[in-house]
């Protein structure tokens, strides 16, 4: 089975990619405070349909492009 996440779209501005920031929160292991860890990943989005700011759900993929290894499934609501 292949990892998904859920991510903000933060760019649509690649033709057939959007940029998507994932955020996971990890607990420190000795603190036990909760850390938030952002990164931004580069997803396959066919029909340019996903703009800025929408959540959306990745799946990733053989690697597609230099950067591309994610693809778009899914709209959050």
């Amino acid at each position: 089975m292949r990892r998904r996440r859920t991510g903000t779209v933060t760019s649509d501005k690649p033709n057939k990619t959007v940029v998507v920031r994932i955020t996971t929160y990890d607990k420190h292991p000795l603190y036990k405070k909760y850390i938030r860890k952002r990164t931004n990943v580069y997803a396959h989005d066919e029909k340019n349909e996903y703009k800025k700011g929408e959540k959306v759900m990745i799946e990733e993929t053989r690697p597609l492009s230099k950067l591309k290894r994610w693809r778009v499934i899914r709209r959050i609501k």
